[in-house]
């Protein structure tokens, strides 16, 4: 046997535990590191629903302020139609506008 490789018993399996004790940590940070790509995916979607809501609490307020409108004052039922229409249009294109957004 050479002098500088000690090859006894007690030394056995030595260098290759303390190598797979050096590789636990990295295992963990990769496995950390996963996650956040996924929360990104799950979360990057939000803004898409959110908008949504808030276009159908809009359409929803307006008809209800153009239905109260016309039944106060049903002769001005075209001009508040019109305006009901544009309000929604409006509304709607929030929803549009977080689609566009949206990652790919």
């Amino acid at each position: 046997m050479s002098q500088g490789t000690n090859h006894s018993i007690e030394n056995f399996g030595k260098p290759v535990a303390a190598a797979a004790l050096r590789r636990l940590p990295e295992k963990k940070t990769k496995q950390k590191n996963m996650i956040l790509p996924l929360l990104a995916e799950m979360s990057g979607s939000i803004h898409v629903g959110l908008a949504a809501m808030g276009a159908g609490i809009g359409v929803g307020l307006t008809g209800l302020g153009a239905a109260s409108a016309v039944g106060r004052n049903p002769g001005a039922a075209t001009p508040i139609l019109v305006q009901a229409i544009l309000a929604i249009a409006f509304a709607e294109a929030i929803v549009f506008y977080a689609l566009y957004l949206l990652p790919h």
